[in-house]
């Protein structure tokens, strides 16, 4: 079977199952009558840009990256919600306030966001200042951004 049809069975596979490991993700395929390598298996993963995430059984999972986007593991979360104290707009940019020396750990977070309409995301010990390419862009983040509160 072609690559194509492979990597749309490895997608198919992982949003209906949880699956941990590449030979969990090998034996799958083979049931669904791939003839299939744990080395082929590694490539795919990449070529797809799967991750692994913590369930909340605190066991991991293959997801893509798109699922991630939209979600943030529950720590960051919580690390998020405690952390901020402020999100503001100045023009293209969006200025997040933090409790002392939390603007690193809520940029990471925010970074696992991949904002599309983030230029860029720098921070010291109690600020992060996002970069976007409009005002318009920075209200879609900041409104982001609110939202995990």
């Amino acid at each position: 079977m072609s690559r194509t049809s492979r990597q749309s069975e490895i997608l198919n596979i992982i949003t209906t199952k949880d699956i941990e490991t590449q030979d969990e993700l090998v034996s799958e395929l083979r049931t669904a009558g791939f003839d299939i390598t744990q080395a082929t298996i590694s490539r795919d993963i990449k070529e797809l840009g799967l991750i692994k995430t913590l369930t909340s059984d605190n066991k991991y999972k293959y997801v893509t990256k798109q699922t991630m986007d939209t979600k943030l593991s529950g720590k960051l979360l919580n690390v998020v919600r405690e952390a901020v104290i402020s999100v503001v707009t100045a023009e293209n940019m969006v200025v997040v306030k933090t409790i002392s020396d939390s603007a690193p750990a809520v940029s990471g977070a925010i970074e696992q966001l991949t904002l599309s309409e983030a230029v860029g995301i720098l921070a010291d010990r109690h600020t992060v200042l996002i970069v976007c390419a409009s005002s318009r862009d920075a209200l879609t983040v900041k409104q982001k951004i609110s939202e995990l509160f």
